[in-house]
């Protein structure tokens, strides 16, 4: 049996200094309609520029949407975090790192 969702999102954030997208591909996991993708680091260039613009775009495969991220608050949703990196640890053996959320809109 063939897995037919994508192993990777393609997250496209936008520049802080520069202004200027940023894509970098990661792995995610999906939960109650919304994909959660895990930053080793806080400091990551990608999580800066979301904690500067929210307003980020996602592909998955044939896939295109825009969404609202957030960077999770382990300490202020503890079962959100637990979970997702549960779920990540379950899909890519890894789970480790700062949680951001992608609310798709429209969805």
């Amino acid at each position: 049996m063939t897995n037919t969702q994508p192993q990777y999102l393609y997250l496209t954030t936008t520049g802080r200094r520069s202004g200027k997208p940023r894509e970098i591909e990661i792995w995610f996991t999906e939960y109650e309609g919304r994909y959660y993708v895990i930053a080793e680091y806080a400091t990551a260039n990608w999580v800066e520029n979301i904690r500067a613009n929210s307003s980020v775009r996602g592909r998955l495969g044939e896939l295109t949407f825009r969404a609202t991220a957030r960077v999770i608050d382990a300490s202020a949703e503890p079962e959100l975090h637990g979970r997702i990196r549960g779920l990540s640890r379950q899909k890519y053996g890894w789970g480790d790192g700062v949680v951001v959320e992608l609310a798709p809109e429209n969805k």
